[in-house]
């Protein structure tokens, strides 16, 4: 074995993890680590062979229980390939039904080709979660050379027939021992049935090149943190061994988004909590507060009965966030927060004087989390 590393640490997944599990995590590393997407990046290419490597054991059942009980000796018996001195487009050929319709499968049975997704990160401010808005973004994709059509080849000449395989792009090798024969990309022409003898100068025969795109995106109102806005189409070509001038179905972008704190605002769900300060007197004879609120520049007047405690919540309904799905908004949960002044007129500490001496309340001396309590009651509704 080539690998020294723990094949489940490899694919980063448990040991009873299952096998959907452990086919996600390759494809996942290997989409990452595929040297189409890291060119002359030797450090990328051997951690694609190494992933390669630990799905054919993890991904066989019987290997995966031989591994579990006896570790790398108790394969010996049935050893692997040798995936350090194959060529990646052959191991994505072995896995090919790993990689329906994304972009990397090559060799074996023909699909339709499909581009790369992308993915994109946009911050974004509350208000424009809450009202929705329109951003413009700029990033970068690889494209078909304008100067070549996509084959590589250097304008006025041609790509040639690969006479490894014919013009197949496939070759057929024996597998397991003579057992059985495994048909894989081609190794001189990498499954494209062609080579470039006068590569391109503007993308050096690769057919694609890197260009900045500019897109306006539209954020829905009501959208979450973590969510994302696919864009259908926008993501890459399909490579090109399979479709050089790119004309099947391109990639998707998908622009993640991470709404910011704010700074009076805090979210739950579909509703929004704001910390509205107040004093003992509004507190104790009651009081008319104004409530900030996002959906208006005029604050919403909030009834305070007298005799309030410090914390309570009032909710106000259909004035938080607007659900992302065109259904009831969220509420708006004012929390009052009592603020005790740090100075005071000696008539004010004299008045207080003789207030406490008039006080018997009972004090709780351990109130549980602030923040904690408040989310309860905001989820208990």
């Amino acid at each position: 074995m080539s690998t020294t590393r723990c094949y489940y640490e490899v694919l980063s997944v448990s040991r009873d993890a299952s096998g959907d599990e452990v086919k996600r995590a390759y494809r996942r590393l290997a989409m990452k680590y595929h040297p189409d997407r890291n060119p002359n990046d030797p450090k990328a290419e051997e951690q694609f062979k190494e992933a390669a490597e630990a799905y054919e054991i993890l991904g066989d059942g019987e290997r995966r229980r031989m591994y579990n009980k006896y570790g790398r000796d108790g394969l010996r018996q049935r050893p692997g390939h040798d995936f350090r001195t194959m060529n990646p487009d052959d191991i994505f050929s072995m896995f090919s039904d790993i990689f329906d319709g994304m972009g990397g499968a090559r060799g074996g049975r023909r699909r339709s080709a499909r581009g790369y997704d992308l993915e994109y990160q946009l911050d974004v401010s509350l208000e424009d979660a809450f009202h929705g808005a329109e951003h413009e973004i700029t990033f970068t994709r690889l494209d078909v050379c304008d100067d070549c059509g996509g084959d590589g080849a250097a304008p006025g000449s041609t790509p040639e027939t690969c006479t490894s395989c014919g013009g197949n792009g496939q070759v057929a090798q024996a597998g397991l021992g003579g057992m059985f024969r495994m048909v894989t990309a081609c190794p001189a022409c990498r499954g494209a049935g062609r080579v470039v003898s006068d590569p391109c100068r503007s993308c050096d025969g690769r057919g694609r090149r890197s260009v900045e795109r500019k897109l306006s995106v539209r954020i829905p109102a009501g959208i979450h943190h973590g969510q994302a806005v696919r864009l259908a189409g926008e993501g890459e070509p399909p490579p090109p061994e399979s479709d050089p001038a790119g004309t099947g179905q391109r990639g998707d972008l998908h622009v993640l988004v991470r709404v910011e704190q704010h700074e009076k605002f805090e979210r739950e769900g579909d509703d929004l909590m704001v910390l509205v300060p107040v004093n003992f007197t509004q507190l104790a004879l009651g009081a008319e507060i104004d409530v900030a609120t996002l959906d208006s520049p005029e604050p919403h007047v909030l009834h305070v009965p007298p005799g309030t405690q410090n914390g309570e919540l009032f909710r106000i309904p259909s004035r938080g966030m607007p659900n992302l799905r065109g259904g009831r908004s969220g509420d708006l949960v004012a929390v009052l927060h009592l603020v005790v002044p740090r100075h005071l007129t000696e008539m004010q500490r004299d008045l207080l004087k003789q207030y406490a001496e008039t006080e018997d309340v009972a004090v709780d001396a351990d109130p549980p989390g602030f923040w904690t309590r408040i989310k309860e009651a905001v989820r208990g509704h």
